[in-house]
C-alpha cells in the first residue's frame, strides 16, 4: 500500500430529484440538498443529468451562465465541490455555437472557492426504443455529442482524489470508464435520468459493472419519479440513486423511484441524499490485488 494513501477518505452526496419544468423550484431544493450534504460531512455532491429542470431544454440554455454562476455561487457559500449535473448549453467548450440547432448536454465541477474546474460535454447520447409512452428517443435530435473525456483532481483535506466525468448514457460504455481509469481516475460521476423502464432493467448492473471495468468508485446521481411535460404529458424516471465500491458491490443507494417513500415519522423532502465514502488505500489495495489493468491487452 502507499503510503500516500494512508487516512485518506472522502465524504461524497449523490442527491436524487425530481425535477420539473419550473426552474426556481429546481434550485430551491438543489440549494437545500447541498446543505443538508454539507451537514452530514459530505465533501462532494452530485446532482443528476436535468438537474434544472426535465424538458424545456433551449429555454434552460438561454440561462446556462446563469444558472452555471448560481451553482458556482453554491459551491463557494457553502464551502463544498458540487457537480452540477448537466445543463444545456448553446455554444462548445472554445465558445463557439453549436451549429443545426442543437445544444451540448454539459456537465460541470465547481469548487469550494466557487471556481469552475471541469466542464464535461456529454458524448454519448442516448437513442433507444423503449414501451413507455413515448416509445422512441433521439437524444440526438437536440444535441450534438461532446468529443473530450476529462479526468479532474478535487483537493480536500490535503489529499488529492481524480474524478472522471460520465454522464448517463455514458454508462453503457465500458471503454469509456476504461479510458478514464487509464488517465488517472479513482472515482467516476454519472449524473442521470433513466427512463424507468431501461433503468428497471440495467441501472444498478450497469453501475456496478462501470465499477468494476475500471475499479473506480461509480456515483449514479438519478432523477426519480413522474417528470410533467406540455400538454400534461408525462415521463417517468427510474431513480434508485446509487453509488457502487470498485470491487462492484453497493455502498448505499435510493431503494426507490418516488421521492419520500422511505420515509418515516421524518420531514418530507424534494430530493434524497445518498452517501458513501471513498477510501483511497482500499481502493488501491482491491486494485493492487487484482491489478487488470497491467494485463489489459487491447486498449
Amino acid at each position: 500500500m502507499n503510503e500516500l494513501t494512508k487516512n485518506q477518505s472522502m465524504t461524497i452526496a449523490a442527491v436524487q430529484m425530481n425535477s420539473q419544468q419550473n426552474i426556481e423550484d429546481n434550485l430551491a431544493d438543489i440549494k437545500a440538498a447541498i446543505i443538508d450534504a454539507r451537514a452530514q460531512g459530505a465533501k462532494l455532491v452530485v446532482l443528476p443529468e436535468n438537474c434544472c429542470s426535465m424538458g424545456k431544454q433551449f429555454v434552460t440554455a438561454e440561462r446556462f451562465d446563469e444558472l452555471s454562476a448560481t451553482m458556482a455561487e453554491y459551491a463557494r457559500s457553502y464551502g463544498i465541490y458540487v457537480l452540477a449535473g448537466s445543463l444545456p448549453c448553446s455554444y462548445r467548450p472554445d465558445g463557439a455555437i453549436v451549429p443545426n440547432n442543437r445544444l451540448r448536454q454539459v456537465s460541470q465541477l465547481f469548487a469550494p472557492d466557487g471556481t469552475r474546474v471541469a466542464r464535461y460535454d456529454k458524448i454519448h447520447l442516448f437513442t433507444a426504443t423503449v414501451a413507455d409512452k413515448q416509445g422512441s428517443y433521439n437524444e440526438a435530435a437536440t444535441f450534438e455529442p461532446g468529443t473530450q473525456t476529462v479526468v479532474v483532481p478535487l483537493e480536500i483535506d490535503a489529499a488529492v482524489y481524480q474524478l472522471g466525468m460520465m454522464v448517463c448514457f455514458d454508462l453503457r460504455f465500458p471503454a469509456l470508464a476504461q479510458r478514464l481509469r487509464q488517465a488517472g481516475a479513482e472515482l467516476l460521476s454519472a449524473p442521470s435520468a433513466f427512463t424507468y423502464l431501461t433503468g428497471q432493467a440495467h441501472w444498478s448492473l450497469l453501475l456496478r459493472a462501470r465499477a468494476l471495468d475500471s475499479q473506480c468508485m461509480v456515483i449514479g446521481a438519478a432523477q426519480g419519479g413522474e417528470h410533467t411535460y406540455k400538454d400534461d404529458n408525462t415521463r417517468q424516471t427510474w431513480g434508485h440513486t446509487t453509488i457502487s465500491a470498485y470491487d462492484g458491490t453497493i455502498i448505499n443507494s435510493y431503494e426507490d423511484s418516488e421521492l419520500n417513500k422511505q420515509a418515516v415519522n421524518k420531514e418530507q423532502k424534494n430530493y434524497a441524499i445518498v452517501l458513501a465514502t471513498l477510501d483511497k488505500a482500499t481502493q488501491a489495495q482491491g486494485r493492487q490485488k487484482m491489478p487488470i489493468f497491467d494485463c489489459h491487452r487491447l486498449a
